[in-house]
């Protein structure tokens, strides 16, 4: 869950104090934020603010965010951590047109069943496509057994879906639940032997937590041909994908354009040669203007004439953009009212997000903005008069509606994005390197957003921070992120810690050195802060990472007042960061480092105990329904590889057992296992796999046969029936 949240219209940040003889700043009802606000400021839960970070940060950030920032179960996928990319799309385009008929779809799809087969026949009976098209897509069908078909919604891609499966006979075509996860997929695909059958999955739900994988989509597969079946996955265009093919159409406007401009200008065959050259496919994917395309036509036959070269036209699409942005602010408020200004700035920094927040805070911006320009004169905001298309053609923007992810869970949404998504990051930087004027502004208002109760505000205010800082590292330091790491507000540190982690994943250099000193500073603000972004950015580096918090936790045990008197929030977040970290895709590396430093000194070794039964009673995050906690699984799969994580992890089982500080926490943890256990065969299988290495001594035999044997049911039931088949495992005394 994310931290506490204000009640509705209450203030949520603090507010400045005005300077002498200036007025009091205005009160914003979503950003400012009263003493009893203050109050409540409790910092937010770890695990919960890495999630936060990793569903509400910009899309041109989160490609991989989740594993960059130690997301997933550990016995995943530990391939690509620098960040996985989308691929595989298949792009319908040139001379090929779709039209898909919604006839019979009106309505809301059906959320599970069969689709009798009247319906498919009228369905059929009323879609019209390129046969070429529908030759591909069946083909991909036939051969893969599995489609994944993307496009924006009401687009008719669910009725191609119906269509492809009646058209190659794989009926009763079954339509699952959308809100089926990624992982269960194959366990819902449960048709009867030697019956060819259909799936259609619409709207298949996806999160940045939990996309679709191609291990999915192969163990779907193997379902499948078992069942001589065939499914379709129908998904957004934004939908989270890990190494999956999907197939999607776009108009193709554009590459007309550029071909009727190229016939005018050089030869038939050169023409042709030149659609072909990468930086055109490139060039067409932005979807630019008319006019950017006529020039970028003519540039092509210039380049064919040997008269710029190849280099040249591949950097023509950025110049384009950039001479784009620099108009939209060059421009005076006759042509683009500074509010529009204000508009396009709030939408760089919340692309892809609620459009009705977006403008909400951009108002808030233009505010701000006006008080710069005008600093006698009351900032006046026009209540109406904006239009949304309107905005979003001048913004070469467009509006969609997606599901946003909330603590309530997904809540449809109208949102608003550029059309090219390099937009955001180049506009900021621009804004913020070109006009030096709007700062004041623009840190006014980032300040405002850090203190917002919603997550998705206050990590967008830190995803813009990232990108200042990646411009211009010293002046966002000292003007933005330095102010919220030592402010005495915990979501204020908590944008900080966001922001360095973002900006490290943007390539910004130093960031690991600047949480190097902060980790030793005597500011303990700054010690939070260090330690919450090395558990982020940690999975990178995790010697360094795991260093910097053992140089801290000793620095707290060896304080003024000694361990008795430890900051206990301190040593929490150390526990957690190195929890965070054993579960990351590092985890193996990180359970070297833990075993190899185990017993430096004394905070060294509470840190790793403490951390460790922390991270056991995690559960695992990428969705299973076997209910194993996360380091369980983690145990099982390298028991059954052979790997040597599985006696590492015993051995800290056993020292956290024995150790006076962790044992009451490590039974309890053990317990609660056990009880997992009791509807978990799989949490079952994985505890007597590890139970007899747990027993080495008579101590340890009569610690756990104690536990198994005196087990009390959950909630006041019977003592569960498993501790007694889990006592059969350990070892004879």
């Amino acid at each position: 869950m994310s931290e506490a949240q204000p009640d509705p219209g209450s203030p949520a940040g603090p507010a400045a104090e005005p300077a002498p003889g200036e007025a009091p700043a205005e009160q914003h009802p979503a950003a400012d934020a009263g003493e009893e606000n203050e109050e409540r400021d409790q910092p937010q839960d770890p695990w919960a603010a890495r999630r936060d970070l990793a569903d509400h940060s910009p899309r041109t950030m989160n490609i991989g965010a989740r594993t960059r920032f130690g997301g997933g179960t550990v016995h995943g996928d530990q391939n690509n951590l620098a960040g996985n990319q989308i691929t595989g799309d298949v792009f319908l385009g040139g001379k090929t047109e779709i039209h898909w008929s919604l006839a019979g779809l009106s309505g809301a799809a059906a959320v599970s069943g069969e689709v009798p087969p009247q319906r498919l026949e009228r369905l059929d009976a009323s879609f019209t496509a390129a046969e070429e098209t529908v030759r591909e897509l069946l083909d991909r069908l036939r051969r893969d057994r599995v489609l994944v078909l993307s496009g924006a919604r009401f687009s008719g891609r669910r009725t191609a879906a119906l269509v492809l499966l009646h058209r190659l006979g794989a009926v009763p075509v079954h339509v699952l639940d959308r809100d089926t996860a990624p992982g269960s997929l194959a366990d819902r695909l449960t048709g009867s032997d030697g019956q060819v059958r259909g799936y259609v999955l619409g709207d298949l739900a996806t999160r940045r937590g939990n996309p679709l994988r191609e291990p999915h989509l192969l163990a779907a597969r193997g379902r499948l041909a078992e069942q001589d079946a065939y499914l379709v996955i129908t998904v957004s265009h934004t939908a989270v994908l890990d190494d999956v093919d999907d197939v999607r159409w776009e108009p193709p406007a554009g590459a007309e354009v550029l071909a009727a401009h190229l016939r005018t200008l050089v030869d038939p065959d050169t023409a042709a040669g030149l659609l072909r050259l990468p930086a055109v496919g490139d060039f067409l994917a932005r979807r630019h203007r008319l006019r950017e395309t006529a020039g970028f036509a003519r540039l092509l036959a210039r380049h064919a004439a040997a008269e710029v070269t190849e280099d040249a036209v591949g950097a023509f699409s950025r110049a384009s953009l950039e001479n784009q942005i620099q108009e939209w602010f060059e421009e005076d408020e006759s042509t683009l009212h500074l509010r529009d200004k204000a508009f396009l700035v709030a939408l760089a920094a919340f692309d892809g997000g609620p459009y009705a927040l977006t403008a909400e805070l951009s108002d808030l911006l233009y505010r701000q903005l006006l008080k710069t320009q005008h600093p006698h004169q009351p900032a006046e905001v026009p209540v109406f008069g904006t239009h949304i298309d309107k905005r979003l053609q001048l913004a070469r923007a467009e509006g969609y509606e997606e599901d946003e992810h909330t603590e309530w869970g997904p809540v449809t949404q109208y949102k608003a994005k550029f059309l090219d998504e390099r937009v955001s990051l180049v506009l900021l930087r621009l804004v913020w390197t070109g006009h030096p004027s709007a700062r004041p502004a623009l840190i006014e208002w980032l300040r405002r957003l850090a203190g917002d109760g919603r997550p998705l505000v206050r990590t967008r205010a830190a995803a813009t921070a990232a990108v200042l800082a990646r411009t211009d590292l010293p002046s966002a330091m000292a003007l933005v992120i330095e102010p919220w790491a030592t402010s005495r507000l915990f979501r204020h540190r908590l944008v900080a810690v966001n922001s360095l982690a973002l900006a490290h994943l943007v390539g910004t250099p130093n960031i690991p050195r600047i949480l190097d000193d902060w980790s030793r500073a005597d500011d303990r603000a700054l010690t939070w802060v260090a330690a919450r972004a090395y558990a982020l950015i940690g999975p990178e580096l995790p010697g360094q990472a795991l260093a910097a918090l053992r140089e801290a936790a000793r620095r707290l045990h060896d304080g003024p007042g000694g361990p008795e008197e430890s900051d206990a929030e301190m040593v929490r977040e150390l526990s957690d960061a190195v929890a965070l970290l054993l579960l990351s895709p590092a985890h193996d590396q990180v359970l070297v480092e833990l075993l190899t430093h185990l017993d430096d000194d004394p905070a060294v070794r509470a840190l790793t105990l403490t951390a460790f039964v922390n991270a056991c009673g995690r559960p695992a995050e990428d969705g299973d329904e076997d209910d194993r906690p996360a380091v369980l699984a983690w145990y099982a799969g390298a028991a059954a590889d052979g790997s040597g994580a599985a006696g590492g992890l015993a051995f800290l089982w056993r020292e956290a057992l024995a150790d006076r500080h962790t044992t009451r926490d490590a039974l309890k943890t053990l317990g609660d296992w056990v009880l997992t256990a009791e509807r978990s065969p799989a949490t079952e299988w994985a505890l007597a796999a590890l139970l007899p290495h747990l027993v080495t001594t008579p101590t340890e035999h009569r610690r756990l046969g104690h536990l198994l044997r005196t087990m009390p049911g959950r909630d006041g039931a019977p003592p569960p029936r498993v501790a007694t088949r889990l006592l059969t495992t350990l070892p004879p005394r």
